[in-house]
């Protein structure tokens, strides 16, 4: 911190460096008005400016709530402008010349002619295809979609282009876990379990877009191994007071349902916003474990289990935008959850001298309660600070999570032949948990020249998380602490960042260059036992990208980045949860942060058709393990660094247009992953395989405003650090048809048709052999009903990204 001061003054530097260069170019301002055919001011029309000489694009803006547009113009010529606005003819302005004696030009009000047509006699149906490929991300429109209508948010995730999703709700992008959640550009500062929890709560309903950034910028936070999905939530483009609401039924082995509701309310000079989406659910699982423990003799395990779940979320969103003027903007958002639920789970572990001779049994039984609260808090400002774009933002964040796990085991062992062997063992544990979240950050760009960009900013948070495992033992007939899992485990971390990212424009070719610093301090303190753990540490993080147009078809791209990854905060508890006598989960105190470097080359033909090849290299690579505990003969999970881990990826998408009513998106995703570590829990580790992901989306359009949808996806067998994962496949279809003037919808979807998409899992590790088999409930119909109301005139949407995203993705929900 002694020296964090000095950062800001590297932007600072920059930044008037950035000035003095503005200062020595021609200052001029074009502006002007927009009317339309009754000279009121059409707000949010589009308005090109063009050089006369060769009418190239040189920049593109839109109206005010007056009308009025402007542009600063920093090279002197001739110049027109394109204005344009849905239901009205593109209108073209007359020659202007700008020189040292002409620096300032009003073209005064223009009116738009309406088109011929009335637009209310058109019908109009623009579908967005499912998945679509830009520059720098893919984006998936989930809100266009009947095959997804009904869907979690965890479910929607597995559909997407390169990404699956693992049995323990691990996220992957292009075989590569580590990828950083964000919600509206928000970093959701969880773990990777309780983001996997929070996304499980979250319907489709909710979501507009989500985003695939394979190689993100110095812009974004360091975080995020294999890059970043970032999830975009509904929010109304209209003014007036608008919204819709939403029903959900769905069924397989048991009940779900879902209902929202999203209201928006916009004048010139506010914007009132909100959501709450409700959702009940029933979910069962089974899984079967054979494993053979090394001993004199050995001894083999046959475990079966079935859970049942029953979970009731509720999401809800506030907002509201207070327009200072037409170039200030202040916000204040909230946004939460409360969910809670139950597992019933019951487990039968059948033991002998092999698989096919059993000498006594295990019964375990267990229910499980869970109740998770969260409530983040907002404030926001953004400034325009010129005609050029150049802007000016700020976030101020906060964010409480309260959670309490409460979970009851009774334990019972029995010989062959039915008799009891030692009394009934009764358990249990409370878990509730406090994490506290602050953060401020700023973000400044500007324009240099016409082709030089500036982005800068600052960044802060503060985390603080307090664990208390509170576990007993019935022990007659009294419940007493068990001294030996009982802990309290607190952990405050504090990381303070800078970027600036540096943008050249060419005429065919595009340059960024991008320097993050991140400074962190971190403690970790097991109170019951005083162990603590101390970090302080410096990182530097540089990013590069180059973008070369070869001629009108073809474009290629190169981008390397440094990321980091750190562990969440709930891998680092040490807590051991014991599952029954052969099976818990435990934590890891000393596990170091991993840091992986990224490089990409991208090839684009006629700007649909894309191939990516990549090479990343991770070191100190934290993964969840699967070992031995030889004394107790038992199985337990934990996080692990792992030496490296070396992957090579290349990832074909091919959109087709099969005929004029059926189009297709295809994408092939072909990765080969090495693991290596030279002493895991006294093994060496050394696993390489090649791998591939195909997934295909199929859109027919049946009849006017009747749509149909057939997705495929398929993942061949992968090796993952010391899992070995078989070949997982399902096939989902969905309709959906439009009602009531385009107002509502109606939709049917169809997951997993033919119930195939299950996990099967043996052992990567030296000497240790097991199988796992689990099915969770895949193949579920759902009926969603969708109704609109309220003025739907399209104007421009404010959707704000908070400071408080990366901390938020290593937490426990």
């Amino acid at each position: 911190m002694k020296t964090l001061y000095k950062l800001p003054l590297i932007f600072i530097l920059l930044a008037s460096t950035g000035n003095l260069f503005a200062q020595m170019l021609t200052n001029a301002n074009i502006t002007g008005i927009i009317l339309d055919e009754n000279k009121k001011p059409i707000n949010y029309a589009t308005v090109i400016l063009y050089k006369a000489a060769d009418s190239s694009v040189v920049k593109t803006g839109f109206t005010d709530q007056n009308g009025a547009f402007g542009f600063a113009v920093a090279i002197k010529g001739s110049y027109y402008y394109k204005a344009s606005n849905m239901g009205y003819k593109t209108t073209k302005s007359k020659l202007i010349v700008l020189d040292e004696n002409n620096q300032k030009v009003d073209f005064g009000a223009v009116q738009l002619v309406p088109t011929a047509e009335n637009l209310k006699e058109v019908t109009v149906a623009v579908i967005k295809p499912l998945i679509e490929r830009r520059m720098d991300k893919v984006i998936m429109n989930v809100a266009s979609s009947a095959v997804l209508t009904g869907s979690n948010a965890l479910e929607v995730l597995q559909k997407a282009p390169g990404v699956s999703v693992d049995q323990n709700d691990n996220i992957s992008m292009q075989g590569k876990q580590g990828v950083l959640i964000q919600l509206d550009g928000k970093q959701t500062y969880m773990s990777s379990a309780d983001v996997a929890n929070l996304l499980r709560n979250m319907q489709s309903a909710e979501i507009e877009t989500i985003e695939l950034i394979t190689n993100p910028s110095s812009k974004y936070d360091a975080s995020g191994n294999s890059g970043i999905i970032n999830i975009k939530t509904k929010k109304s483009r209209a003014g007036g007071t608008n919204g819709s609401a939403n029903a959900t039924i769905g069924c397989g082995k048991n009940f779900q349902g879902n209902t929202g509701i999203n209201l928006n309310h916009r004048t010139k000079k506010i914007n009132v916003f909100g959501n709450y989406n409700y959702g009940n659910q029933q979910l069962e699982n089974t899984i079967g474990i054979d494993r053979i423990s090394n001993g004199t003799p050995d001894t083999y395990f046959m475990q079966a289990s079935t859970n049942k779940e029953k979970q009731q979320n509720n999401n809800f969103k506030a907002g509201l935008d207070f327009f200072l003027d037409n170039k200030n903007t202040i916000g204040l958002l909230l946004n939460g959850y409360s969910n809670h639920g139950t597992e019933a789970s019951a487990n039968n572990t059948l033991i002998g001298p092999s698989f096919q001779k059993v000498d006594s049994t295990l019964k375990s039984n267990s229910l499980q309660t869970n109740r998770y609260n969260n409530i983040a808090y907002n404030l926001n400002y953004k400034s325009v600070l010129d005609t050029a774009g150049s802007e000016i933002s700020a976030d101020l964040d906060y964010s409480r999570y309260n959670g309490n796990d409460g979970s009851n085991y009774i334990n019972d062992y029995f010989y062959a032949d039915g008799n009891r062997i030692r009394p009934i063992s009764y358990t249990r544990n409370s878990t509730p948990s406090i994490i506290d979240i602050k953060a401020f950050k700023v973000d400044y760009n500007t324009s240099l020249s016409k082709s030089i960009k500036l982005e800068a900013g600052l960044k802060s948070s503060w985390v603080k998380t307090d664990n208390d495992l509170q576990a007993e033992e019935l022990v007659n007939n009294i419940w007493q602490n068990d001294t030996r899992r009982s802990n309290q485990f607190v952990y405050n971390e504090n990381v303070n960042a800078a970027y600036t990212n540096i943008n050249k424009e060419f005429k065919n070719t595009s340059f960024q260059l991008g320097l993050r610093v991140e400074q962190t301090n971190s403690k970790g303190n097991l109170i019951t036992t005083n162990k603590v753990v101390e970090r302080s540490y410096w990182d530097f993080f540089p990013t590069l990208f180059v973008q070369q147009k070869l001629s009108k078809n073809h474009q290629l791209g190169f981008s390397y980045s440094r990321r980091i990854d750190r562990p969440s905060y709930d891998a680092l508890n040490p807590f051991i949860y014991y599952l029954d006598q052969y099976t818990y989960q435990k934590g890891n105190p000393f596990l170091n942060p991993q840091y992986t470097n990224n490089l990409e080359l991208s090839y684009t033909f006629m700007e649909k058709y894309a191939l990516t090849v990549g090479y990343s290299h991770t070191k100190d690579v934290i993964a969840d393990v699967l070992l031995p505990d030889e004394a107790q003969k038992a199985l337990y999970v934990t996080n692990e660094n792992i030496a490296k881990n070396i992957s090579y990826s290349a990832n074909l998408n091919i959109p087709v247009t099969v005929a004029k009513w059926w189009s297709m998106n295809n994408n092939l995703n072909v990765f080969y992953l090495i693991f290596e570590a030279p002493n895991l829990a006294g093994q060496a580790l050394k696993t390489g395989k090649t791998s591939f992901q195909f997934k295909s989306q199929q859109s027919f359009t049946i009849a006017t405003g009747f749509t149909g949808e057939l997705n495929g996806n398929y993942e061949s067998p992968i090796a993952y650090g010391t899992l070995n994962l078989k070949a997982r496949y399902s096939i989902d279809a969905g309709f959906s048809k439009s009602l009531m003037n385009r107002r509502a919808s109606l939709k049917f979807a169809l997951s997993d048709i033919f119930n195939t998409y299950r996990n099967d899992i043996s052992s990567a590790y030296p000497g240790l052999k097991y199988d796992v088999r689990q099915k969770n409930e895949s193949r579920i119909g759902r009926i969603t009903f969708t109704y609109r109301f309220g003025k739907n005139e399209i104007k421009p949407a404010r959707r704000r990204a908070t400071g408080t995203e990366e901390e938020q993705n290593r937490m426990k929900n």
